[in-house]
């Protein structure tokens, strides 16, 4: 089975290329269609902005490591007993590419995301097929398409990041950073009663895109002073909201002096595992009172996301499509920023009858 892969462990923006990590499509045994599984031929596989740090060894470094979480495609055989749900071989789905056990103490105790066993299910979905446990598939909206299906676990994560927020409709927000995740989350905090709502991004395009999808205002790290244009949009009061979508390490620091008395700052990215960031707590604990916490992975949150996807403007995400055969090519399209996201076709055809 056609799969992408990191084949060489090494940062994918590496100079030299001796150091510089592969991606390549290599050949994978399918998995195996358990009783309660679910086997779909992949239309399409986004790639995460945490696909490049796999290939750093962030997650291990015995390669070939399958790729792939964001995807969308159609049933193509069910386990004797994967009924549940009422999924059909030909239902357009997408899903959630890990599964919760529902048995251990974490999730017992509604803390989801701290599953002991959620590494079982985690398959390569940037493939031909993959087989998930039941649990972890829903049935696309009829009027998403698999293109735009392939959006729903970036989603999932602008959902997440908006209840960790627990904003309140008024509250001013300022998003960090353009890409996928954050003008998702953009577009969900819209959604929230969000005001005086903000994207920071040096990139122009992407700033234009946050207001062409409801930022009231935007602001350039680079070429203005961050603080004051706070101070201007806010009158002076700071931001109730700070999300990062960033995950840059030269950004992230300065979020905590745009926060309002009292804020909630989410950092909702994948950071560099030995990145620590100066706190004074004082300051910023004490004196503001903010809190502070982040996001790994999206419990309870596929089920609103699959509510709201059909809401969300994604056209400018799903531009920027590549044949499994391309992956490599896809990937230096990622990583030189030159789209706001990058597709994969896995499989040809299988939304024909869309188009028709």
């Amino acid at each position: 089975m056609r799969t992408v892969a990191v084949t060489k462990i090494g940062s994918l923006r590496a100079p030299d290329e001796d150091a510089r990590g592969q991606i390549g499509v290599v050949d994978m045994p399918e998995q195996p269609l358990g009783p309660e599984d679910v086997r779909i031929r992949v239309a399409y596989a986004a790639i995460c902005g945490s696909d490049p740090h796999l290939a750093e060894g962030f997650f291990g470094t015995d390669v070939p490591i399958g790729l792939g979480h964001e995807i969308s495609g159609v049933v193509e055989a069910l386990g004797e007993r994967a009924t549940r749900n009422g999924l059909k071989v030909g239902d357009r789905v997408s899903g959630n590419f890990v599964r919760f056990c529902g048995t251990c103490r974490a999730c017992q105790d509604g803390r989801q995301q701290f599953c002991e066993y959620v590494q079982e299910y985690n398959r390569p979905g940037m493939a031909e097929t993959v087989t998930w446990h039941e649990s972890q598939v829903y049935r696309l909206p009829d009027e998403v398409s698999l293109l735009k299906g392939c959006l729903l676990e970036p989603t999932s994560v602008a959902v997440r990041i908006a209840d960790k927020t627990r904003a309140r409709p008024g509250d001013r927000v300022v998003v960090c950073g353009g890409g996928p995740i954050g003008q998702l989350a953009l577009q969900v905090m819209r959604m929230s009663g969000a005001t005086s709502l903000t994207m920071i991004e040096p990139i122009a395009d992407r700033r234009d895109m946050a207001l062409r999808h409801g930022a009231e205002h935007v602001i350039d790290p680079v070429s203005e002073n961050q603080r004051d244009r706070t101070d201007e949009i806010t009158g002076g009061r700071g931001y109730d909201v700070v999300i990062d979508a960033s995950g840059s390490t030269r950004a992230v620091a300065g979020l905590l002096d745009i926060a309002a008395k009292g804020a909630t700052v989410v950092y909702g990215a994948m950071y560099p595992h030995d990145f620590e960031m100066p706190l004074n707590l004082s300051d910023y604990l004490y004196m503001k009172e903010l809190t502070l916490t982040g996001v790994f992975i999206s419990p309870y949150a596929f089920p609103r996301a699959l509510q709201i996807l059909p809401k969300l403007d994604v056209d400018e995400l799903t531009g920027a499509v590549f044949g499994i055969e391309e992956a490599p090519e896809a990937f230096a399209a990622h990583v030189s920023g030159r789209h706001p996201k990058v597709i994969i076709r896995c499989n040809d055809g299988l939304d024909e009858g869309e188009r028709s």
